[in-house]
């Protein structure tokens, strides 16, 4: 039986998530990308424009014996805000907006439901707009884009944004973390 699983989550810029699932234990990988728009190979100029509908992406591929894929939505939505449309704090426009591209049925079912429960709990002070979606045509980001966070520690977006992420990540899920990433 496969252990391993994928999903595709937008939650704001792509170097947030490809920062934060790199350092979960059982995350294989994960590939920053663009998905759920128009056209053939978009780049990351034509997708910043807003003009083609897709919305940057991470792929997650996790060893499912290692963390399962509620947790993975758990991690997921503790470090954005599902509640905004088409935004993440400074960055603004679809290519941004919250959405988990599933793999499978279950994937599909599993997330609606949890996005339900987060609701009727009153997690957050207004309704998750997450979209839900099957799965697309993944288009990985070109090569800087890739473990951007490892390569530019010093940039100002990586210290004010994706910093405070990744101290979320290690005070809230210490249990799923890496030795090292």
């Amino acid at each position: 039986m496969e252990s391993i699983e994928r999903v595709v989550l937008g939650g704001g810029c792509f170097w947030c998530l490809d920062a934060v699932f790199l350092r979960v234990n059982g995350v294989q990988s994960a590939i920053p990308g663009y998905m759920g728009g128009t056209g053939p190979n978009p780049t990351y100029e034509a997708v910043c424009s807003g003009t083609t509908g897709h919305v940057e992406v991470v792929e997650v591929s996790f060893d499912k014996s290692v963390i399962d894929f509620i947790h993975v939505l758990q991690i997921f939505f503790s470090i954005h805000d599902p509640t905004t449309r088409d935004r993440q704090g400074a960055d603004v426009g679809s290519q941004y907006r919250s959405v988990i591209f599933t793999h499978t049925t279950e994937q599909l079912t599993a997330s609606k439901q949890y996005i339900k429960e987060l609701d009727a709990a009153d997690t957050w002070r207004a309704p998750i707009v997450t979209e839900v979606k099957p799965l697309g045509i993944f288009y990985a980001a070109e090569d800087y884009h890739h473990q951007y966070y490892e390569a530019n520690r010093s940039q100002p977006y990586c210290q004010y944004v994706i910093d405070p992420k990744i101290e979320k990540l290690g005070h809230s899920w210490r249990e799923f973390l890496k030795a090292t990433p």
